[in-house]
């Protein structure tokens, strides 16, 4: 499975075939990737299955989106990515707030397999004039939520796995530490 995971990072080239008008800028949608991996899952005897699952953290809603390769052997790799719907709906039915949701979700989880690197991409950033200091602190807490909801020591290390960027932060690895110690005295 390594193989052919590698053989399609590499290939892979996933344009920004997009254009935020509101934002002035290209970015690649989930629709992007697929279309230019097709080709290469058929070359490397691959199939790619793409799955949403609704998540409650907390009180909010999130869709988790895991993207599964799978070779000819039946040996597989997936990813996972999550995002969640705004609470105000800015003009759109609630079905439409839900697709974007998951799309969004799916771009990210095909990013994480494929290796596909978006942090000069806005959309990736979402930082269309937001306060950055407030986004990283619902990161963490979104985090935090996860890791006291973790039933077993390998949702512990799966969450540790999603989450590199807070691996630095000491709030978030007592938190996986403690849980941890939680879980194995059970």
């Amino acid at each position: 499975m390594v193989q052919e995971l590698v053989t399609i990072q590499q290939k892979l080239k996933a344009p920004k075939g997009q254009y935020n008008n509101f934002g002035k800028y290209k970015y690649r949608s989930c629709e992007d990737i697929l279309e230019s991996v097709k080709p290469i899952l058929t070359e490397c005897e691959c199939s790619l299955v793409i799955t949403d699952d609704v998540v409650q953290v907390g009180n909010r809603i999130y869709i988790k989106a895991t993207a599964t390769l799978t070779n000819s052997k039946g040996e597989q790799v997936q990813t996972s990515a999550m995002a969640r719907e705004d609470e105000i709906l800015k003009g759109m039915a609630s079905s439409q707030v839900t697709g974007a949701c998951s799309s969004y979700a799916r771009k990210y989880a095909l990013n994480g397999l494929f290796c596909i690197d978006d942090t000069k991409d806005p959309d990736a950033t979402n930082k269309h004039g937001k306060d950055e200091k407030q986004e990283d602190e619902e990161s963490l807490n979104l985090a935090l939520e996860l890791i006291r909801n973790a039933k077993t020591t390998a949702d512990l290390t799966q969450i540790y796995n999603e989450c590199e960027g807070f691996r630095g932060n000491s709030k978030f690895m007592n938190a996986l530490s403690m849980r941890r110690k939680e879980i194995e005295r059970r």
